[in-house]
């Protein structure tokens, strides 16, 4: 199901209810300036929660950024999900950007796998394969396979994913979310022809990583 964009992501309702209700409260008891740390709480919340509707690029082969962040990775790599040999692009999401996550392609959602793990600086080489993970399969309808894999960082810690096995994705779709800094790893055919370089930033859906051969 397509996730609507009300501005703010559904996720971050109740943080930003209980920031809004301490700041009122101490407001109301002793006064703004002792409740100003509230308030920039609050307005960290609000930046940090919100959703933005994205335009979709076309392009049937285009394989889209899951994530708003900077590209920390591009590198041939073993998929450790598929066991194939693959091209792995990695999105770092900082806690001013975007954490809602978005499928970059069109197609089936074969297999998900969840692994628990650490938490290093999600910047790091090591956050793809010893930090908390949750990994789709995606399928394209050319048949090209495509990995997804959602990382969590130093402060994240929590992965939100929303599909499963068996579950149909456009391009541009909300499938799930993670909570103060992370990274999303893509691993690709090898033959994809990449459209993106190191230290880039990206936007979810907007930005076109790669083409599919």
């Amino acid at each position: 199901m397509n996730y609507p964009h009300p501005i703010i992501a559904r996720e971050g309702w109740p943080f930003i209810g209980i920031a809004l209700l301490a700041a009122l409260a101490v407001t109301g008891v002793v006064g703004w300036l002792w409740a100003l740390p509230l308030w920039l709480i609050l307005v960290f919340c609000v930046q940090f929660f919100r959703d933005p509707a994205r335009p979709i690029p076309d392009g049937a082969n285009s394989v889209l950024s899951p994530a708003d962040g900077r590209i920390v990775a591009i590198e041939p790599v073993r998929d450790p999900w598929l066991e194939r040999e693959a091209l792995k692009i990695s999105v770092f999401m900082n806690v001013f950007n975007v954490h809602s996550n978005r499928s970059p392609v069109d197609g089936e959602v074969r297999q998900r796998w969840y692994h628990p793990g650490k938490f290093f600086n999600a910047d790091l080489d090591k956050a793809s394969t010893e930090n908390e993970r949750n990994a789709l399969w995606l399928r394209t309808r050319s048949g090209h396979d495509v990995t997804c894999v959602q990382v969590a960082g130093l402060i994240a810690r929590r992965i939100l994913c929303y599909v499963d096995t068996g579950a149909q994705l456009q391009r541009g779709q909300r499938y799930g979310f993670i909570r103060f800094g992370s990274r999303v790893d893509v691993y690709l055919p090898p033959q994809s022809r990449i459209k993106v370089t190191i230290g880039d930033k990206v936007s979810a859906s907007a930005t076109i990583l790669a083409e599919l051969e």
